[in-house]
Protein backbone atom coordinates (compact mmCIF):
# COMPACT_ATOMS: atom_id res chain seq x y z
CA UNK A 1 0.00 0.00 0.00
CA UNK A 2 1.32 3.09 -1.35
CA UNK A 3 0.59 6.67 1.24
CA UNK A 4 1.05 9.66 0.95
CA UNK A 5 1.00 11.48 3.95
CA UNK A 6 0.90 15.15 4.23
CA UNK A 7 -0.82 18.10 6.79
CA UNK A 8 -1.04 21.77 7.44
CA UNK A 9 -2.58 22.40 3.72
CA UNK A 10 -3.87 25.69 5.49
CA UNK A 11 -6.35 25.77 1.83
CA UNK A 12 -3.40 25.33 -0.66
CA UNK A 13 -3.79 22.85 -3.28
CA UNK A 14 -1.20 22.59 -6.03
CA UNK A 15 -0.89 20.13 -8.94
CA UNK A 16 2.30 18.97 -7.40
CA UNK A 17 0.84 17.52 -4.24
CA UNK A 18 -2.08 16.32 -6.55
CA UNK A 19 0.52 14.31 -8.93
CA UNK A 20 2.18 12.87 -5.61
CA UNK A 21 -1.35 11.89 -4.63
CA UNK A 22 -2.13 10.44 -7.66
CA UNK A 23 0.83 7.80 -7.42
CA UNK A 24 -0.16 6.92 -3.96
CA UNK A 25 -3.18 4.27 -3.45
CA UNK A 26 -4.45 6.36 -0.55
CA UNK A 27 -3.57 9.81 0.77
CA UNK A 28 -3.86 10.95 4.67
CA UNK A 29 -4.26 14.29 6.04
CA UNK A 30 -3.19 15.03 9.60
CA UNK A 31 -5.14 17.76 10.10
CA UNK A 32 -5.61 21.69 9.02
CA UNK A 33 -7.44 21.26 5.70
CA UNK A 34 -8.10 25.21 5.82
CA UNK A 35 -10.87 24.17 3.26
CA UNK A 36 -13.22 21.93 1.98
CA UNK A 37 -11.67 22.33 -1.71
CA UNK A 38 -8.30 20.83 -0.15
CA UNK A 39 -10.28 17.27 -0.03
CA UNK A 40 -12.48 17.40 -1.92
CA UNK A 41 -9.43 17.47 -4.49
CA UNK A 42 -7.86 14.69 -3.01
CA UNK A 43 -10.71 12.91 -3.04
CA UNK A 44 -10.68 13.43 -6.66
CA UNK A 45 -7.91 11.59 -7.20
CA UNK A 46 -7.69 9.42 -4.63
CA UNK A 47 -9.49 7.57 -1.38
CA UNK A 48 -8.70 10.53 1.43
CA UNK A 49 -8.17 9.05 5.25
CA UNK A 50 -7.64 12.16 7.93
CA UNK A 51 -8.77 13.78 10.83
CA UNK A 52 -9.54 17.82 11.31
CA UNK A 53 -7.22 20.31 13.22
CA UNK A 54 -7.58 23.22 15.06
CA UNK A 55 -8.41 25.75 12.04
CA UNK A 56 -10.98 23.90 10.40
CA UNK A 57 -14.30 24.93 10.61
CA UNK A 58 -17.61 22.90 11.02
CA UNK A 59 -18.14 21.37 7.51
CA UNK A 60 -14.73 19.57 7.62
CA UNK A 61 -15.31 18.47 11.65
CA UNK A 62 -18.71 17.23 10.20
CA UNK A 63 -17.10 14.53 7.30
CA UNK A 64 -13.48 13.86 9.24
CA UNK A 65 -13.11 12.96 12.94
CA UNK A 66 -10.80 14.29 15.62
CA UNK A 67 -8.43 11.08 15.69
CA UNK A 68 -8.77 8.11 13.66
CA UNK A 69 -7.71 4.61 14.45
CA UNK A 70 -7.42 2.21 11.63
CA UNK A 71 -5.24 -1.01 10.27
CA UNK A 72 -3.19 -0.79 7.23
CA UNK A 73 -1.70 -3.90 5.57
CA UNK A 74 -1.11 -5.58 9.45
CA UNK A 75 -0.53 -2.34 10.88
CA UNK A 76 -2.06 -0.10 13.28
CA UNK A 77 -2.32 3.61 12.92
CA UNK A 78 -3.45 6.44 15.33
CA UNK A 79 -4.06 9.67 13.90
CA UNK A 80 -4.36 12.90 15.27
CA UNK A 81 -3.45 16.28 14.79
CA UNK A 82 -2.10 17.65 17.68
CA UNK A 83 0.13 14.85 18.70
CA UNK A 84 3.18 16.21 20.32
CA UNK A 85 6.28 14.38 19.54
CA UNK A 86 8.22 11.14 22.01
CA UNK A 87 8.93 12.66 25.73
CA UNK A 88 6.88 15.46 24.55
CA UNK A 89 3.46 14.34 23.48
CA UNK A 90 0.53 16.68 23.89
CA UNK A 91 -1.95 16.23 27.14
CA UNK A 92 -4.02 13.11 26.88
CA UNK A 93 -2.05 11.37 24.02
CA UNK A 94 0.28 9.05 26.29
CA UNK A 95 -2.87 7.40 27.75
CA UNK A 96 -4.74 7.25 24.45
CA UNK A 97 -1.27 5.29 22.90
CA UNK A 98 -1.21 2.85 25.78
CA UNK A 99 -4.90 2.16 24.90
CA UNK A 100 -4.89 2.17 21.63
CA UNK A 101 -1.44 0.69 21.25
CA UNK A 102 -0.24 1.60 17.63
CA UNK A 103 2.52 0.81 15.40
CA UNK A 104 2.80 4.05 13.72
CA UNK A 105 1.57 7.65 15.38
CA UNK A 106 0.67 10.12 12.96
CA UNK A 107 -0.21 14.38 13.82
CA UNK A 108 0.42 17.24 12.32
CA UNK A 109 0.37 20.55 13.59
CA UNK A 110 3.83 21.94 14.47
CA UNK A 111 4.84 22.28 11.05
CA UNK A 112 7.65 20.63 11.74
CA UNK A 113 8.61 17.29 10.20
CA UNK A 114 9.81 14.31 12.27
CA UNK A 115 10.28 10.64 11.70
CA UNK A 116 11.14 9.45 15.17
CA UNK A 117 10.75 5.92 16.39
CA UNK A 118 9.75 5.68 20.11
CA UNK A 119 11.07 3.06 22.39
CA UNK A 120 8.78 3.93 25.57
CA UNK A 121 5.57 2.96 23.03
CA UNK A 122 7.39 0.74 20.21
CA UNK A 123 5.71 3.18 17.93
CA UNK A 124 7.01 4.83 14.54
CA UNK A 125 6.34 8.68 15.12
CA UNK A 126 5.11 10.38 12.02
CA UNK A 127 5.27 14.25 11.63
CA UNK A 128 5.32 14.89 7.91
CA UNK A 129 5.66 18.88 8.31
CA UNK A 130 3.26 21.23 6.64
CA UNK A 131 2.89 21.20 2.76
CA UNK A 132 0.59 24.45 2.75
CA UNK A 133 2.37 28.26 2.55
CA UNK A 134 1.31 29.74 5.82
CA UNK A 135 3.53 29.55 8.61
CA UNK A 136 7.01 30.07 9.76
CA UNK A 137 8.59 26.95 7.60
CA UNK A 138 11.22 27.46 5.35
CA UNK A 139 10.10 24.92 3.10
CA UNK A 140 6.73 22.70 2.53
CA UNK A 141 6.71 19.02 2.98
CA UNK A 142 5.09 15.37 2.67
CA UNK A 143 5.69 11.90 3.34
CA UNK A 144 5.52 8.95 0.77
CA UNK A 145 6.09 5.69 2.02
CA UNK A 146 4.82 2.12 1.97
CA UNK A 147 2.92 -0.83 4.10
CA UNK A 148 3.30 -3.84 3.55
CA UNK A 149 2.29 -6.84 5.76
CA UNK A 150 3.01 -4.93 8.93
CA UNK A 151 6.43 -3.13 7.96
CA UNK A 152 7.19 0.28 6.42
CA UNK A 153 9.58 0.94 3.56
CA UNK A 154 10.37 3.49 1.38
CA UNK A 155 10.52 6.25 3.07
CA UNK A 156 10.53 9.53 1.10
CA UNK A 157 10.68 13.17 2.07
CA UNK A 158 9.00 15.23 -0.85
CA UNK A 159 10.25 18.77 0.35
CA UNK A 160 9.50 22.23 -1.82
CA UNK A 161 10.79 24.92 -0.98
CA UNK A 162 9.25 28.31 -0.02
CA UNK A 163 10.14 31.53 -2.09
CA UNK A 164 10.62 34.25 0.13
Amino acid sequence: MKILLLSDTHSYMDEAILKHAKEADEVWHAGDFGSLSVAEAIQAVKPLRGVYGNIDGSELRILFPEKQVFDCEGMRVLMIHIGGYPSHYAKGIPELLRTVKPQLFVCGHSHILKVIYDPKYELLHLNPGAIGTYGQQKSRTMLRFEINEGNISQMEVIEYKINC
